[in-house]
């Protein structure tokens, strides 16, 4: 039932939303997204970790493609919690810190391309793919994406809209009101 045009949209709306990205990580140091604003506000790191290895984590879920993040690129990020934090709570999550930023952009850049790469050679049809079949399993059923799907489940353009492209918006909308707390400006009006 998809047809090119939807898929040139989500390629075009992957495009623009890790450009912003793109443009917040380089605009950054490390001081700004390792800030500590006050307990029960998660750092940048966390919102930048966090997104950056879910997408990376939901890959396996898309395409059968096994995450970048590994025990090397922790030895290289050197994350406090080397942990997206999906299921720990925020006070577990404050403490979340970036030990080498520059490493941490590299990775991001990665994964990002990685996405664009593969979104580039997928055939349109395949976004109608069921990627997670209903029942949906217990950690997948209380999401955004549970309350997208349709009857016959969770499909590849459910997956790519609400867990790469929702979900990142949702962070970059948390890394642009963190960003005024460490002086910075947001960077879309």
């Amino acid at each position: 039932m998809s047809n090119p045009a939807v898929l040139d949209s989500l390629q075009r709306r992957m495009r623009a939303m890790h450009s912003l990205y793109e443009q917040a990580a380089d605009s950054m140091d490390i001081e700004h997204v390792n800030h500590f604003e006050r307990e029960g506000v998660v750092p940048i790191a966390f919102c930048l970790f966090h997104i950056t290895n879910m997408w990376d984590a939901s890959f396996m879920l898309m395409t059968g493609t096994p995450p970048i993040w590994n025990d090397e690129w922790q030895e290289r990020v050197q994350m406090t919690i080397a942990d997206h934090g999906k299921h720990r709570t925020v006070d577990e999550m404050i403490h979340q810190r970036i030990g080498d930023y520059e490493a941490f952009k590299r990775y991001l850049r990665e994964v990002m391309a990685r996405t664009e790469a593969w979104l580039t050679g997928l055939d349109p049809v395949e976004l109608d793919r069921v990627v997670v079949p209903h029942p949906l399993p217990p950690q997948i059923a209380s999401t955004y994406s549970a309350r997208v799907a349709g009857p016959q489940g969770i499909t590849l353009l459910d997956a790519a809209e609400c867990w790469i492209y929702q979900h990142g918006l949702r962070h970059m909308g948390e890394i642009e009101l963190a960003r005024g707390l460490v002086g910075l400006g947001g960077m879309t009006s």
